[in-house]
């Protein structure tokens, strides 16, 4: 049984080798504003959610053909601070305005996953689910803020920061699953997993020596 992630974080790819996967990666390329601009009001789990299972939809009608016995697993992370769902800020300026409202401030990283089960190039099984993770964040000082900044790294990640990353020493602490605000909820997609009748261990693959 292979699993395709349908991503292209290496957060998320380091995170499931570590957790011992060996995941194939197939980017979907969707419109992710555009499927945000097409729902009416969303509240945060249904938007994070809609994108998630955008992204595996797309996978599944690119690879299925290829696939005899497989799971697709497609992710979406947003942060919402002060009752604004954002992602991925794109530029310095618009990260600049968002660690403005995060310093000092605490916001609720919700990850959204999508699981497919695909047999024999058909989709027999899926499940969607969300995680929610209390972020508190730090204030970095003008200095420290500008050289994140020019590091790249907040540019292209969910809500302007990292946790295992250099956006890790601006975090003070989390309540709720850490794998979740790398991008990934470890045990969200476990139990996702289950519903579509398939165990992690499935999945692990042998300590290399």
């Amino acid at each position: 049984m292979r699993l395709v992630l349908a991503s292209q974080s290496p957060a998320r790819l380091a995170l499931l080798r570590a957790a011992g996967f060996d995941p194939s990666v197939v980017v979907s390329g969707v419109d992710e504003d555009a499927i945000a601009a097409s729902l009416t009001d969303p509240e945060p789990e249904e938007l994070v959610t809609a994108l998630a299972s955008a992204k595996g939809n797309a996978v599944f009608t690119e690879v299925a053909g290829a696939l005899s016995d497989a799971v697709i697993v497609a992710c979406d992370s947003m942060l919402n601070i002060g009752g604004e769902m954002v992602g991925k800020p794109g530029t310095p300026e618009v990260a600049r305005r968002r660690w403005a409202a995060m310093a000092g401030n605490s916001g609720d990283l919700i990850t959204g996953h999508a699981v497919i089960r695909v047999e024999n190039g058909h989709r027999t099984k899926e499940a969607a689910g969300t995680q929610r993770t209390t972020v508190h964040f730090g204030h970095p000082s003008d200095e420290e803020l500008e050289a994140y900044l020019a590091s790249g790294e907040p540019l292209q990640v969910a809500g302007a920061f990292t946790l295992d990353g250099l956006g890790g020493w601006f975090v003070e602490g989390i309540e709720g699953d850490p794998s979740s605000v790398i991008g990934l909820s470890l045990p969200l997609v476990r139990r996702l997993l289950a519903e579509v009748g398939v165990s992690v261990v499935d999945f692990w693959t042998p300590p290399t020596s």
